[in-house]
């Protein structure tokens, strides 16, 4: 069977290849991906079940408005930890969750080492201060999280009562707190991640932060559990099966927009080792009677569930309902390949390919990158060592010695889409990127009623042809480091080029100031498939909230070694 594909790519032999970059960076494609084996929250939970970390409370003083000091102790297999938090009672004046809110139900910090009551005292002071505050030396990642005072007050209100909350109260939200700030690389004096070096526990990419909005969901369901004690005698804990449900709110906005473009080698090695799992689970020769094909059948359905499930809105991407119906039409085809060893009466190699290249030409690209998604799952061990091996350096250095000549080759072969971006149309510069006075917070406005903004964006498209345009003019024979002698202000674009040489999923195709780009794409490709965040809804094509940690193991279960197939949580019955 064989079928012409506008991503797909074959290798010599016929083997399944990584996918055509030209096609795939685009941001409308990059937007569609979906949480997998690589994504954020799944790696880590995933390493964390592995080495059966241990995460206990050591401290919980906190009374019945909520006010108090919460410590708990995170032991890896060759360090340890501690999450210092302090509880303050829900108040409605300054509650947000932007960067500029003055309030909230949680402030904490991830520290290395075990806690001290001078680390708490020093956490309590300075916490609130924010901007003004400085972490301690050992500190890693400071937060804060605010109640959804729904699906909180119900639950609180229903085990105070002796009873569990019902399903309806809490899948609106399917979180009890909501993140409203991550800060560390360096943010209040905490420890950069690049200074922790790949043999600390938590020395992989946001790990560190990964690990503190987990533990944000064991402590809401901690502090709902507990207050419901002090209220009652007749309390009862959470359902191990609920707390598993509940994961962690988060919302992001344009500032990912900033990431993408100032971690070119990082989104390179994370979207090459995806793309790598991909190809080797499309390149399987799965024959009759493979389990590898029910096991497949068996997660596609389980996706279906979740989805059908899903009580989210969705304004700009895919309903759940779609994606639902369409991933559970492969099954006959899966199901056809288990019991005949073939696909529509056609005998392949490469069955899964055969299967993706259909679902590729008949299903929407949020369904198909489902599917992708899912095959991961049959290549663990792959996927789990291509993750580990995910790093990006943020230094781009320059070669001096490169000639002019091989500049604008190197240039014409890696860029042309930014070389014929039409930088002259009406609107190709209609938006400038920037941060407001009051908050700092990253924003895009339009050009002409802003015109004093400084754009903070990178502008690759103009860039680089202005770039292409005076390398024309220059000796082809010319050493970079003369070329920049005379025209310094390409120092950025050269070595943005020459360090990202030979690589090729680093870059959205986009032209960010343009007025047809569209910033949820990159927001949605960072939460949801870099970060693996669950249920993600759209508002004004800018921000974007969801689940983090959504059907995540309990803290027993990790010490268990439990719950590896986590995600994609079917509703807890009653």
């Amino acid at each position: 069977m064989t079928l012409v594909s506008a991503l797909h790519t074959t290798e010599p032999g016929g083997k399944p290849g990584l996918r055509d970059w030209r096609e795939l960076m685009k941001p409308e494609r990059l937007a569609a991906m979906q949480p997998s084996r690589l994504s954020g929250t799944r790696a880590f939970m995933n390493k964390m079940i592995r080495e059966r970390w241990d995460i206990s409370v050591e401290r919980f003083d906190v009374d019945a408005d909520a006010a108090g000091t919460i410590v708990y102790s995170i032991k890896a297999p060759l360090q340890e930890f501690c999450f210092i938090a302090f509880s303050f009672p829900p108040k409605p004046e300054g509650r947000t969750g932007r960067i500029i809110g003055r309030s909230w139900d949680m402030m904490g910090t991830l520290n290395e080492g075990p806690a001290t009551e001078a680390q708490i005292e020093e956490a309590r002071a300075q916490l609130p201060k924010l901007y003004r505050g400085r972490a301690s030396t050992n500190a890693l990642v400071w937060c804060r999280s605010n109640r959804s005072m729904r699906a909180f007050s119900a639950t609180l209100e229903a085990l105070a009562e002796g009873r569990q909350p019902e399903i309806e109260d809490l899948n609106a939200a399917c979180y009890l707190m909501r993140n409203t700030g991550l800060d560390g690389n360096g943010t209040f004096g905490t420890r950069p991640f690049p200074s922790l070096g790949p043999d600390h526990a938590l020395g992989g990419v946001l790990e560190a932060q990964l690990l503190l909005a987990y533990l944000m969901r064991e402590l809401a369901c901690d502090l709902v559990e507990h207050l419901a004690r002090l209220r009652s005698e007749m309390a009862v804990k959470l359902d191990p099966a609920l707390r598993r449900f509940l994961g962690v709110g988060n919302g992001s906005a344009l500032g990912l927009i900033f990431f993408v473009q100032k971690h070119p080698r990082l989104m390179n090695a994370w979207i090459t080792a995806r793309e790598t799992a991909i190809a080797a689970a499309l390149g399987l020769k799965l024959q009759r009677g493979d389990p590898r094909t029910l096991d497949l059948i068996g997660l596609i359905r389980r996706v279906a569930v979740f989805r059908n499930e899903d009580r989210m809105m969705y304004e700009t991407f895919a309903s759940s309902e779609t994606v639902a119906r369409e991933v559970a039409s492969l099954v006959p085809l899966l199901e056809e390949l288990h019991a005949e060893g073939r696909v529509r009466g056609d005998a392949a190699d490469y069955p899964l390919d055969a299967i993706a290249r259909l679902a590729e030409s008949s299903l929407a690209p949020e369904s198909y990158e489902t599917f992708l998604s899912l095959l991961i799952e049959l290549v663990p061990e792959t996927a789990d060592r291509l993750i580990a091996g995910v790093e990006g350096a943020d230094e781009l250095a320059v070669d001096p010695l490169m000639t002019v000549g091989e500049m604008a080759a190197l240039l014409d072969a890696d860029y042309s889409w930014a070389l014929e971006t039409d930088m002259s149309a009406p609107d190709a510069q209609a938006y400038v990127w920037y941060k407001s006075e009051t908050a700092e917070e990253p924003r895009r406005g339009l050009r002409a009623e802003i015109p004093e903004a400084v754009d903070l964006g990178l502008d690759l498209p103009g860039d680089l042809q202005a770039l292409r345009a005076d390398l024309a003019t220059g000796e082809a024979g010319t050493p970079m480091a003369r070329f920049l002698l005379a025209h310094p202000q390409h120092r950025l674009m050269v070595a943005r080029a020459q360090s990202l040489a030979g690589t090729h999923f680093h870059t959205p195709l986009a032209n960010i100031n343009s007025g047809d780009f569209v910033p949820i794409d990159l927001v949605r490709l960072m939460n949801v498939a870099f970060h693996g965040i669950d249920k993600t809804r759209d508002y004004l094509q800018r921000n974007l909230r969801g689940v983090l940690y959504h059907g995540a193991p309990t803290r027993e279960d990790i010490r268990s070694g439990e719950g590896l197939r986590w995600f994609y949580p079917e509703e807890p019955k009653a």
